[in-house]
């Protein structure tokens, strides 16, 4: 009985694993070849149909010759214009029976529009915050381009690793990723490379959420200990007066310090200033706030699964559709405040071009980030022939987005009074903490922060745990040291340099080096050359963005 359960007529070389024959899942019709039996020859059409004694006969004939052959050899396999479409293809049983084949081929993969906001929504995470920031330290006009120049450099490497499992030809790629390209052409080194720098991009988007949710926590306890004890923030010489205030946190542009915003006056509540005093002792932003938070997220990276965690997911997409309601009815209320002065600053206003343009090149290449998940993403698209067009939809919504979110917050910050260089890395900390529709925004992110760390550090521990050990939990005292040194490392940059700006910038350009640039170029050229079809100009450009993605690393140490 083990043997009739094989494929009738399989194109599996020898050697190859049997794991997935048997599983409809992941029939693959053209190199599985299934043997098929017309729908005139399948008597009735209840759910387990009965087939016919022609249609028995001619199963058991395919059988026999199957027989005469190894399982390897294509002689007896039918031609390709015979094999019929996935929705006609039945599983026969010696019993006379046929299952329909409900695989994932065509019922449970995901039409086009799912697949480019899946993409939209993955790559939609704390870059979004500094993407003002980015624009400020590049200049308005060159910022805006620089995002759309770096948005296509993105999109073009990003089709280079999408299309590499299909440039190997006579080997099954179909659940390759790209760290397995990267092990086909450059052995061992490639393999290693690709996990270190994509532990680089992890770790890294781990730390920033470590800094961001200290900070949203310390400003939405800000904002719950003001509004129960009734203290009010009153104006300072450093933010706008008005019902949309804005302020300039760090005049002193220390973005490392912890200091106070704005004066604080009591109100008829009977507090004194010793309160006050008490509650920002225990209430820090760097000092305790957090400490606090080793006490909630130790234990949940800690836990063997995170199947629990992927099921508020949903809250990144609401938290980014109600950023972008935010910044909207900010903007409509502030108004557009821009002068173009292109080379020099003023009072004011930061020039159209600096050369501080690197940092936003290093953000950026972070936010547009998706190239070691992307062959995952498109394997669930129902139409595989679209993949090029959903993704470049996709880049350009995310493109859009950024856009509309950096531009927005950087013409409606109001100068005069302020200066545009006041800025934050995260654009919500030009807001007050007793700002309701920002206190909003904070707490939607901090509680899909909160879910979503322990969804990152479960997939640090899978790939570093299953390459070191061959085992994703080897034991709980190694996924206990591995997330004792991912959370210091969390608390030690909230404590002692919370930018996430620069944060972002240094992992963005570390990953982006090696798979957005380095290891997609090479593969591709080495592709071209081993199908004799590669030129000087491909060989140049390709050189090129090598040159580029060096580049861009090196300029962060020097900005």
């Amino acid at each position: 009985m083990e043997d009739d359960c094989r494929p009738l007529l399989s194109s599996e070389l020898p050697g190859e694993s049997y794991s997935h024959r048997g599983s409809t899942d992941s029939l693959d019709f053209k190199a599985k070849r299934p043997f098929h039996v017309e729908p005139r020859n399948i008597v009735d059409d209840d759910p387990q149909e009965r087939v016919s004694a022609e249609a028995a006969i001619l199963n058991s004939r395919v059988h026999y010759y199957s027989r005469l052959t190894g399982s390897s050899d294509r002689l007896l396999s039918p031609p390709n214009h015979v094999i019929p479409r996935p929705e006609e293809i039945y599983i026969y049983s010696p019993l006379g029976t046929a299952f329909k084949v409900t695989g994932s081929d065509a019922s449970s993969k995901n039409p086009s529009i799912i697949t480019i906001f899946a993409i939209w929504n993955t790559m939609m995470g704390t870059s979004i915050l500094s993407i003002p920031w980015g624009i400020k330290q590049a200049g308005f006009t060159l910022g805006i381009l620089i995002l759309i120049f770096t948005g296509l450099l993105m999109l073009y490497c990003c089709y280079i690793v999408l299309r590499s499992p299909k440039a190997i030809p006579y080997v099954d790629t179909s659940d390759w990723e790209f760290p397995d390209v990267c092990r086909y052409y450059f052995g061992k080194f490639g393999q290693w490379s690709s996990l270190v720098f994509s532990m680089v991009s992890l770790i890294g988007a781990m730390v920033v959420y470590w800094v961001l949710m200290s900070n949203f926590l310390y400003n939405t306890g800000q904002f719950i200990y003001n509004y129960a004890n009734n203290v009010n923030m009153s104006n300072s010489e450093f933010g706008t007066n008005g019902s949309d205030r804005v302020i300039c946190p760090y005049p002193n542009t220390d973005p490392g310090g912890n200091h106070t915003i704005s004066t604080l006056y009591l109100g008829n509540s009977g507090n004194d200033t010793s309160d006050v005093s008490s509650f920002e002792h225990w209430w820090s932003k760097t000092n305790t706030i957090p400490l606090y938070l080793i006490i909630l997220l130790l234990p949940l990276l800690c836990f063997r699964s995170a199947s629990f965690f992927a099921r508020f997911t949903f809250l990144g997409t609401i938290s980014v559709v109600y950023l972008i309601a935010l910044v909207t009815i900010k903007a409509v209320r502030l108004g557009f405040h821009l002068e173009f002065h292109w080379f020099d600053s003023t009072q004011f206003y930061v020039p159209e071009f600096r050369l501080l343009f690197p940092q936003l090149t290093g953000v950026l290449t972070l936010a547009f980030f998706i190239h070691n998940c992307i062959i995952t993403l498109m394997k669930s698209n129902r139409h595989q022939e679209n993949n090029v067009r959903d993704l470049s939809v996709a880049y350009l919504l995310v493109g859009l987005t950024y856009l509309y979110v950096g531009v927005l917050i950087f013409a409606a910050f109001p100068s005069p009074p302020l200066f545009k260089d006041c800025i934050e890395p995260n654009f919500l900390d030009n807001f007050p903490s007793n700002d309701v529709m920002v206190f909003v925004a904070r707490t939607f992110l901090l509680f899909q922060m909160i879910t979503v760390y322990p969804l990152l550090g479960y997939l640090v521990r899978v790939q570093m745990m299953g390459q070191i050990f061959g085992n994703h939990y080897p034991s709980f005292f190694h996924v206990l040291a591995l997330n004792i040194i991912i959370v210091g490392a969390g608390v030690l940059m909230a404590k002692f340099y919370p930018n996430i700006g620069s944060i972002i910038r240094f992992s963005g350009a570390t990953c982006g080096l090696a798979l957005v640039f380095v290891f997609p170029s090479l593969v591709h050229m080495i592709s071209l050359k081993r199908q004799g079809t590669l030129r000087w100009p491909a060989a140049l450009f390709h050189s090129f963005l090598i040159v580029l993605g060096m580049a861009n690393l090196l300029a962060q140490f020097f900005m």
